[in-house]
């Protein structure tokens, strides 16, 4: 990828209507994710900022079928009914937390606050506003059973296992987002 500073000038009013359009997508219609796609969906996480550039991230993409069955039992997390959607996703995403770099991990302790988490956050958001723009639904997963998961990917026991993305084309519609007034949230100057 080219290092020349994107020139064209986006247009605010589409990147809110992306923002409008993403939802938790919980119905996927199983048909696969083309690779291009899923490219561009990997690379908007990999570019997210984190503090320090400390990129505190892993993404393990699960497209395997026997695994993705194996993930979505484990994503139940033994209660019946609980993410059952997962199995009709084609990918999943799997956000394992790695070691920050030391300067983040200095601020985080002078702070007092895990800047990897919110780095992983921000990385989350990224992969999921791209599959929005892909045409492809997401869903974040925090709920899950994360030694099964370990277990099944082989990820070492001294790793976070943060989210599981499912990554698909929606089967539902798009939903009219319910959120707290402006007012509620957004203050100027003061709290």
């Amino acid at each position: 990828m080219d290092k020349e500073r994107v020139t064209d000038t986006p247009d605010g009013h589409k990147m809110l209507d992306l923002i409008r359009k993403r939802q938790s997508d919980r119905k996927y219609t199983g048909q696969a994710v083309e690779k291009e796609k899923l490219e561009r969906i990997l690379e908007a996480g990999r570019l997210a900022p984190s503090a320090c550039n400390a990129q505190p991230w892993k993404f393990i993409v699960v497209d395997d079928s026997k695994l993705l069955s194996q993930l979505s039992e484990a994503a139940s997390g033994n209660l019946p009914g609980m993410n059952s959607f997962a199995a009709q996703a084609p990918v999943q995403i799997v956000v394992i937390r790695e070691k920050p770099n030391l300067l983040s991990k200095i601020g985080s302790t002078i702070k007092d606050k895990d800047y990897s988490l919110i780095d992983i956050g921000i990385a989350a958001a990224q992969i999921c506003l791209q599959a929005a723009a892909e045409g492809l639904g997401s869903c974040m997963l925090g709920w899950f059973d994360e030694k099964k998961v370990k277990k099944i990917l082989g990820i070492p026991a001294s790793k976070r296992v943060e989210l599981i993305i499912t990554i698909g084309y929606p089967a539902g519609p798009t939903r009219e987002k319910k959120r707290k007034p402006p007012e509620e949230v957004i203050s100027y100057n003061r709290y």
